[in-house]
């Protein structure tokens, strides 16, 4: 593995985070190289000297791939490969290996494809040199396209057709967007740092069995399960890929339809490692890149995950308005969960608006909805043997009520409504 660093800061915390994303390529790390520059070098991104100890390092522990923690250029990275006789990777080209495994789904090996592709089309730069000129003479004449042209011309072709699949399922997933808004469930999205813990807290809280291990990026595509909150009402949770520091744009740009449900997310749970000692530089990094997706204005509740680790007790913070703004708790244990579902009842709460019903004994199938799927805030009788019940539901378990059959016989009155409460990041 190379570092090369152009500030004189300490790199010792990028680095890791490369040891890391080797690992969980499943490479095994046997060597390093730390270098100091001011600016790289413009045919092998290292100086003379870097060069010749990284190939006198490669020799020694019969390597056959160096990682560069830095996206080379094309020519660099052949250069290089010459200079050292290895396979050279930049750390794009490192993500994209690990995105490729871990894609699992039609839509995530499409996105993957399309940024391999994006990526390889600036590699092939003089890739196929003795092919570049065509022999003159009866009989040698070449059929007028290089093998170089040829690859670029297939590549175009390769991506194009990409790309129209990937509209295709991106009208689907507009469809289904759609369908959502009819019936407005809102939409809660776990976000933050590769190996935060979002995949744990998502199996915690909705039971399912997301991939969940300690390494980065173990899971690549989004999942969507619907979740019933303590005081009635439901969200739809879903988990998405995870955040890491310089994030090719390639893959922005290629997962772009997948992260549209974070900005058209209702919340952002922004899934914290509290064990991690740098958390608050990840948040920031965090931060960056729900700026770039256009997110940044999302309401934002902040999960401080792993304390089974630092020893702190769960507890919840709130901010000036009085709602929660920060959760400790445990993915692991459990420890904290009921916190963090009542916080997520306090944001979501705007969506809920009072009502007054009146059901006769006959409805008790609408009395016993009302307790499951709304918060009830009052109950009485009156005179003729009716429920009079106050209680807060979103419109989306109005919805439904009216499709039971005997809620024709009850009848409702909405109260002023409740102040929209946001909290935003």
């Amino acid at each position: 593995m190379v570092h090369q660093q152009s500030d004189g800061t300490d790199c010792g915390d990028s680095f890791d985070e490369l040891r890391l994303l080797a690992i969980s390529a499943g490479a095994e790390v046997v060597g390093s190289i730390y270098a100091n520059r001011k600016s790289p070098s413009p045919a092998t991104y290292l100086g003379k000297g870097k060069v010749c100890e990284l190939s006198a390092e490669v020799e020694q522990n019969a390597a056959d791939l160096v990682l560069i923690n830095h996206a080379v250029s094309p020519i660099q990275e052949r250069n290089l490969e010459r200079a050292v006789n290895c396979r050279v990777l930049d750390r794009t080209g490192l993500i994209l290996d690990i995105f490729a495994q871990r894609a699992a789904t039609r839509e995530g090996k499409l996105q993957v494809e399309l940024a391999q592709l994006r990526h390889l089309s600036t590699r092939l730069v003089r890739g196929w040199t003795h092919l570049e000129r065509q022999k003159g003479g009866i009989g040698l004449r070449g059929p007028g396209e290089t093998q170089l042209e040829t690859d670029r011309r297939l590549i175009g072709q390769r991506i194009k057709h990409l790309k129209h699949r990937l509209q295709r399922v991106s009208a689907q997933r507009n469809i289904r967007r759609k369908s959502r808004r009819k019936v407005p469930i809102p939409t809660v999205c776990l976000v933050g740092y590769t190996n935060a813990g979002k995949s744990s807290l998502f199996n915690k809280l909705t039971g399912a069995s997301v991939v969940a291990a300690d390494q980065l990026f173990a899971t690549l595509d989004p999942t969507m399960r619907r979740l019933d909150l303590p005081d009635g009402g439901s969200i739809v949770l879903s988990d998405t890929v995870g955040f890491i520091r310089q994030l090719p744009h390639t893959l922005i740009k290629a997962f772009h339809s997948t992260l549209e449900e974070v900005t058209q997310a209702t919340l952002l749970i922004h899934v914290v490692d509290s064990s991690d000692a740098d958390h608050n530089l990840r948040i920031e990094q965090v931060n960056a890149v729900l700026s770039e997706l256009g997110a940044c204005n999302q309401p934002v509740l902040t999960v401080y995950n792993k304390i089974d680790l630092t020893g702190r007790p769960s507890t919840s913070e709130l901010n000036e308005m009085g709602y929660p703004d920060r959760i400790w708790l445990s993915a692991h244990t459990g420890e904290g969960l009921n916190l963090l579902l009542l916080a997520i009842q306090e944001h979501i709460g705007w969506f809920n608006r009072p009502y007054i019903f009146c059901i006769p004994s006959s409805a008790a199938d609408v009395r016993a909805y009302l307790y499951r799927h709304a918060k009830v805030t009052d109950e009485n009788f009156a005179a003729d043997g009716k429920w009079i019940i106050r209680a807060e539901i979103s419109d989306t378990e109005i919805g439904r009520l009216h499709s039971l059959e005997r809620f024709q016989a009850c009848s409702i009155t909405a109260e002023p409504e409740h102040a929209a409460r946001f909290v935003s990041c």
